[in-house]
């Protein structure tokens, strides 16, 4: 969590979002605070649940059908 290329509340919200799907109490309690105090708004915390119900969704239906890699994303 280092001063770095991403700014803290970035750094905070990904934290969170990760924490999220990994169902980790402690951890969402603890990056949640520090997201709002990095300056996470309600507005931008509703839009990163959104966006990680919105991936879990979509990667369990796409592992579910076991869709094939694009070539053009497979590096």
């Amino acid at each position: 969590m280092a001063p770095g290329a991403l700014d803290p509340v970035v750094k905070e919200m990904i934290y969170l979002a990760v924490s999220v799907t990994n169902s980790c109490g402690y951890c969402i309690a603890s990056h949640h605070a520090g997201a709002e105090k990095a300056g996470m708004t309600p507005a931008m915390f509703a839009e990163l649940m959104g966006v990680v119900g919105m991936a879990n969704e979509t990667n369990r239906l796409v592992n579910g059908y076991r869709v094939p890699i694009d070539p053009a994303f497979d590096k």
